[in-house]
This record gives C-alpha cells, sequence and structure tokens, in this order.
C-alpha cells in the first residue's frame, strides 16, 4: 500500500507531458482548488482528473471478483471514492469549472486523444 502513489502517476505525467509540448501552461495538484485536481487551468476554470481504475471503481459491479481478501473493506472504501469524486465534480461545475476525467487507462491507450479534449477545452473557454 505505500507503493501506490496519490499523485504523478504515469498517466498524470504523461497527459500532463503531452499538454506541454502542446504549449499548455498548468498547475498541478492545486490546493487552491476543491479536490485537488492532478491538473488545473485556473485562469480558464478547468480542472481534469486522471482517476486510477481500481481506486476509482471502473466497472465497480465487477469488483467482487477482482478483490479476493477484504471484500467488505475494499467494497465500501471504492463506494466512498467514487461518492467523492462525485461530489467534487457537482461543487466544481456549481461554481463554473469544466471538469474533465479520465481513466488511466484511457490516458495510456489513447493519449493524444484525451489531450485533444483538454485543448479543446482550453482554447474554446473564455476567461471568467
Amino acid at each position: 500500500m505505500s507503493m501506490i502513489k496519490g499523485k504523478d502517476t504515469k498517466a498524470e505525467i504523461l497527459l500532463r507531458q503531452e499538454l506541454w509540448r502542446r504549449g499548455l501552461r498548468y498547475r498541478k495538484n492545486c490546493p487552491l482548488v476543491y479536490g485537488k485536481p492532478d491538473i488545473v487551468f485556473l485562469r480558464k476554470m478547468i480542472a481534469v482528473f486522471v482517476d486510477g481504475d481500481f481506486w476509482h471503481g471502473y466497472k465497480f459491479e465487477t469488483l467482487q471478483e477482482r478483490v479476493k481478501s477484504n471484500t467488505h473493506y475494499w467494497t465500501e472504501k471504492i463506494k466512498h471514492n467514487r461518492e467523492h469524486d462525485m461530489d467534487v465534480t457537482l461543487f466544481l461545475i456549481s461554481e463554473g469549472w469544466t471538469v474533465l476525467r479520465f481513466w488511466d487507462f484511457e490516458v495510456k491507450n489513447d493519449l493524444a486523444g484525451c489531450a485533444d479534449k483538454v485543448e479543446r477545452a482550453v482554447r474554446s473557454k473564455k476567461q471568467p
């Protein structure tokens, strides 16, 4: 458990490097924004999250098949993580933010596509 990273995961780094290469400047893990998004464009009010498929409950329904020990604990923990993610997203949207969420495997499998979505959001959104 101590080896599991909460920030600067491989997927996050890949996405940040691609955005930087495209000339987009951002802040990472910005504590000024609720939920500490992985990538933040403060002036444009865009928050980007790169969620790990296990920790954030991708295909949550099949989770019990993947978890072999302490199933109840992990099911509850991941359920809480999903609820927290939804709360963060809804709060930021209510405050006028654009929220983009990607699964880590999406970034790894289609880096250009994910970066395109972020770039479109940044280039199209006017500053408040």
